[in-house]
């Protein structure tokens, strides 16, 4: 072997590698908002999620992609642990795609020199229709997914090309004695497992490491009996890359990447030994045979479904390994995890995340307040002490899906999944302040407290009118964001308007209890501080509500154009602002 084939093979294994990627990435983009959609069908049955993991696995050719998509999930809490252990298992079945797509380059030979129509069949000869087809769409689509396909079908030409020029880089090594002597040591269990291991944690693939032990077996020096044991260990260096995406997970991100280590650790010691101490016995005569690209794609495939048949019984058994394995702890933080940038790869699902934790931080900020208004009643130091932890989680919520919605939106994706991010980056923070007039609010009642500052009961009357409009309009809000309520949000505006109007009748009322001697100035701080939230919180449910209507009716956000919409359709306004005021009368 020249210092040129060296060369040729180096330059093989690059384009091999990279047309992989190019591919792979191309899928995913172009499958993200099938992906969101499939995950969401998926339930607790280990059959539908083994059927997912393999699918996926499919499509986007790479079980270590598919399982880094699997951690982020159970981290970020869209996928139980117990949904995992199927996808992964299933993702581990369907890597061994690939294996049959890049044997295609070994398709040919002499039956094709007997049987023209099988030369159709090589890469070679359909392959340069593919690379055209792929450069016209990525030159001249001006949609998103003709250009994906056009990646993608560029990104297979390129591994083809790759492929055939390593497999041709080393077909000079057919008669090399040196070289078979150094692949007659992986005939070695241990030793095969080894390298099989090192290849894949090197390229980062089994998909890659296998593609590479195909285009050796040109040299015919590789037999069956070398190539099982590498299979095997390719099969545990794949986990690499979940294990080091796993580091920064939380409890249940590292027991998914366990729960693919242990399955495949599992599956080799279990079949590998099988097949070494059988072939002791029996001598199989296969064994010593020189094994092809066919060959090397359905070891592969039948030590999958082999590893299946044996692990996939005590799939619960798995769970609870990975869980002995990565234990509890008590003082562990879980916010942090909610939010997971492994999920950046498929912004669909990584914006389905932020929504679900925008969710759970507008249950916080709203429950916060709801607390606050029931202090009024009777004051309750725990009570709040609870609604000031609940206002510092707010504050933890927006930072961290603020943070994290800023670099998800650099990503390339969908127009809804970007008028979404859009949409909850405006929410976010007036959530946020929701929680903050909760505070306020609570901290009116400890001056009423330590003051022992008393309302007149005509003032209480009219501050429990107030409570309860706000309350009601916070609940609307709460509820129309939630479920995506147009009809429900098309309400709060009419209701804000009616708290402003209460707001100003309260303070007419203490004018002239205070023209009367029936309350004093230091009444009127406490009370206008009062007032004074109850009237933001309105506000910022109105831009919530806003915000709903905009994005769902318009795809973008515009406050102006809502505003006037609701001012010109002035019947149906005027007539919920009617109902309102007699539900909230202050007479």
């Amino acid at each position: 072997m020249s210092i040129f084939d060296l060369l040729s093979l180096l330059c093989g294994l690059a384009l091999f590698l990279y047309g992989m990627d190019v591919m792979g990435e191309s899928l995913k983009k172009s499958a993200g908002n099938k992906l969101k959609m499939i995950l969401a069908k998926m339930t607790s049955s280990p059959i539908r999620a083994f059927l997912l993991g393999l699918g996926v696995t499919a499509i986007i050719q790479s079980s270590s992609a598919t399982t880094v998509m699997v951690v982020g999930f159970v981290n970020s809490g869209t996928m139980a642990l117990t949904q995992a252990v199927g996808v992964i298992i299933g993702a581990n079945v369907g890597t061994a795609v690939t294996a049959w797509i890049t044997a295609l380059s070994g398709v040919g030979g002499e039956a094709a020199e007997s049987i023209g129509w099988i030369e159709w069949l090589k890469p070679d000869s359909w392959m340069p229709i593919l690379a055209v087809i792929g450069i016209c769409l990525l030159m001249f689509a001006k949609r998103g997914k003709k250009k994906d396909v056009g990646c993608i079908l560029l990104g297979f030409a390129v591994l083809m090309v790759g492929m055939s020029m390593m497999s041709g880089a080393v077909s000079g090594l057919k008669n090399d004695e040196g070289f078979k002597s150094i692949l007659t040591m992986f005939s070695n269990p241990i030793l095969g497992s080894l390298a099989g291991l090192i290849l894949t944690t090197i390229v980062q693939s089994s998909s890659a490491s296998i593609g590479i032990l195909q285009s050796l077996t040109v040299t015919g020096a590789i037999t069956y009996g070398a190539a099982i044991p590498i299979i095997m260990g390719q099969n545990i260096g794949t986990c690499v890359t979940a294990l080091i995406s796993s580091l920064g997970a939380g409890k249940n991100g590292k027991r998914a990447a366990m729960v693919h280590l242990y399955f495949n650790i599992i599956g080799v010691v279990i079949w590998l030994s099988v097949f070494t101490i059988s072939n002791a016995i029996f001598s199989f005569e296969f064994a010593n045979q020189a094994i092809d690209m066919w060959g090397v794609a359905g070891v592969h495939t039948i030590f999958k479904i082999l590893s299946v048949i044996a692990i996939s019984p005590f799939y619960k058994q798995l769970e609870k390994l990975s869980v002995l394995t990565i234990k509890d702890k008590k003082d562990e933080n879980e916010k942090t995890n909610l939010l997971d940038e492994r999920l950046f790869n498929t912004p669909s699902i990584a914006v389905e995340s932020a929504s679900i934790v925008t969710s759970s931080m507008a249950d916080i900020a709203c429950d916060a307040l709801k607390k606050a208004l029931v202090l009024f009643d009777k004051y309750d130091a725990k009570l709040a002490d609870e609604i000031r932890d609940l206002e510092g989680k707010a504050d933890q919520y927006e930072d961290a899906i603020g943070s994290y919605l800023v670099k998800l939106s650099a990503y390339d994706m969908s127009e809804a999944d970007s008028n979404q991010i859009t949409k909850l980056l405006h929410l976010i923070g007036d959530f946020e302040r929701i929680s903050d007039h909760a505070v306020n609010i609570v901290e009116s009642a400890e001056e009423m407290t330590d003051k022992k500052i008393e309302f007149s009961s005509e003032a209480r009357r009219e501050i429990s009118v107030m409570k309860r409009a706000v309350s009601d309009i916070v609940e609307m809000t709460h509820k129309a964001f939630i479920e995506n309520d147009i009809k429900l949000a098309e309400n709060v505006e009419p209701l804000e308007e009616v708290v402003d109007g209460i707001r100003d009748k309260i303070k007419l009322g203490h004018i002239k209890r205070l023209q009367k001697s029936e309350c004093s100035i230091e009444h009127g701080f406490v009370l206008s501080d009062i007032l004074n939230n109850f009237e933001r919180v309105s506000d910022h449910c109105s831009n919530i509500a806003g915000c709903v209507i905009e994005i769902s009716k318009y795809d973008s956000l515009n406050m102006h154009q809502y505003m006037d919409e609701v001012k010109n359709d002035k019947a149906h306004f005027n007539k919920k602002v009617q109902e309102y005021k007699a539900v909230y009368s202050l007479d």
